[in-house]
């Protein structure tokens, strides 16, 4: 290399470093999103961490955003990864079946999905094949276990679904996945690990959407249009 070339690479050097760090979020829009989903990650963890056995590995669950969105996001604290899948939601948290919840509940038989803190516990084998047992870790969702909320494969929480329909199908309460998705949170969510759950709202480039209805928590009444009768497939 010649005195020239060696001045011309070193200019193109330093001009990469002094590159704006908006022109990198451009160049990946998630960047803001998943630094946001980290931080969600860690405070969630040294908050209920002592009942954790592992801290490598959060899910979050963002409901404020619709079903058609990849909002199940599993957060990776030991390479601050973040990598994001569809997840569906009870269908007494959404009656109107537009993709919006709209209630959440610890109640049951309310069909509702509960906001807050779980830890994943054993894997059994129900009506959708293997399954993930969920502990909740707050008042909010301290039900899970009794009204059988937990991680499950459904054909209805597939892509494909809302490629046809627009959103994704419901579930009793449980937190179902697509069965190719669902592979993986057996893998990266085995026992003891925290799924988190609330409405964030966080858009793919970290924007805040706010969703077009008001998402209540119901803790002494049931939704309009629910059941009472126990249909949950994580009965077990």
């Amino acid at each position: 290399m010649n005195r020239r070339q060696l001045l011309a690479s070193v200019t193109a050097a330093a001009a990469s470093l002094a590159v704006p760090a908006r022109v990198f979020a451009q160049v990946n829009p998630t960047a803001r999103r998943d630094a946001e989903l980290l931080a969600i990650a860690r405070r969630q963890v040294a908050r209920v961490g002592p009942r954790l056995w592992h801290r490598d590995m959060v899910a979050i669950a963002d409901f404020g955003l619709h079903s058609a969105r990849q909002r199940f996001h599993f957060v990776d604290l030991a390479n601050n990864r973040v990598q994001s899948f569809h997840v569906s939601h009870g269908d007494g948290s959404d009656p109107d079946h537009d993709g919006w919840l709209k209630w959440y509940s610890n109640l049951e038989g309310s069909h509702c999905t509960s906001k807050g803190a779980y830890m994943t516990r054993s894997w059994y084998v129900g009506k959708f094949g293997t399954s993930i047992r969920l502990d909740g870790l707050d008042p909010t969702n301290s039900n899970a276990l009794p009204r059988a909320i937990v991680m499950h494969q459904a054909d209805y929480a597939r892509p494909e679904h809302i490629d046809r329909f627009g959103r994704l199908g419901r579930s009793n309460g449980c937190f179902a996945m697509g069965p190719e998705q669902f592979d993986a949170a057996l893998i990266k969510l085995a026992g003891g690990r925290l799924l988190y759950a609330d409405s964030l709202g966080l858009a793919e480039d970290g924007s805040r959407i706010m969703p077009p209805v008001a998402q209540t928590e119901l803790l002494t009444r049931y939704p309009p249009q629910s059941t009472f009768d126990r249909t949950n497939p994580g009965v077990y």
